[in-house]
């Protein structure tokens, strides 16, 4: 089998509270390949959230070995991970994250401009065009519905072709009609692009939909057989 494209090894995370040091994640081990979609489920406060943004550099293992693409991000100081994420990885927020004073068009080029792409622009209309919203190019945030916000976000992540899509909670803001919009979205781009695509979800149904399901509880992976059976349910 080919190196996986994520790789935990007994990662920990623990966070200061008011209470003192509290262990979020413990003992966790997964690898994730190429192309492959996840769908984490669990109770809330079960770490779901905790382990994407271990996985995404965005929170650092206190213990174990994080490696995306065979990078070790647990040794990159914050500049290598900015770069890391900038050059391979896209995440899609619940809150969505945009820009309140930039256009749709201006939200999804700004980071292809960072990134150096003279074709920000043309870049950005494309995936706008991609995901139904050529005609939200010229609108702003608070102009548009969550839906709507929600596929500029998901523009914006993909435009730079990134190689792990990462989404939390994706659809957790919209409505039904528009949770599966996003979901058919997500799904079909990270398809057409080859991205590895992790996603939390509270959804058992949106996360069946993946090619696996990882259900988290209590901080660590649920593998008993209930577990299995609770995901497919």
């Amino acid at each position: 089998m080919p190196n996986p494209v994520l790789s935990l090894k007994d990662v920990t995370l623990s966070l200061k509270s008011n209470a003192g040091m509290v262990e979020i994640l413990h003992g966790i081990s997964l690898d994730i390949q190429k192309g492959e979609t996840i769908g984490m489920i669990g109770p809330s406060g079960s770490g779901k959230s905790s382990l994407l943004m271990v996985m995404g550099g965005l929170e650092r293992a206190t213990s174990g070995s994080v490696l995306a693409m065979g990078e070790d991000l647990t040794s990159m100081n914050e500049d290598a991970l900015a770069r890391f994420r900038r050059d391979n990885m896209g995440v899609v927020f619940q809150s969505f994250h945009l820009i309140p004073t930039m256009t749709a068009l201006e939200n999804v080029a700004t980071p292809l401009e960072l990134a150096g792409h003279k074709d920000a622009f043309d870049r950005a209309k494309a995936e706008l065009e991609t995901v139904g919203l050529a005609h939200r190019a010229d609108h702003y945030p608070a102009q548009m519905s969550g839906g709507e916000q929600q596929r500029v976000a998901l523009a914006r992540a993909l435009a730079p072709r990134p190689s792990i899509l990462l989404a939390d909670e994706p659809t957790g803001n919209l409505d039904g009609t528009n949770g599966k919009a996003i979901m058919d979205l997500l799904l079909g781009l990270s398809e057409k692009h080859g991205a590895t695509l992790v996603m939390v979800t509270h959804a058992p149904d949106l996360a069946a939909r993946c090619d696996r399901v990882v259900r988290l509880r209590d901080g660590g992976i649920d593998t008993s057989e209930e577990a299995a059976l609770r995901a497919t349910a």
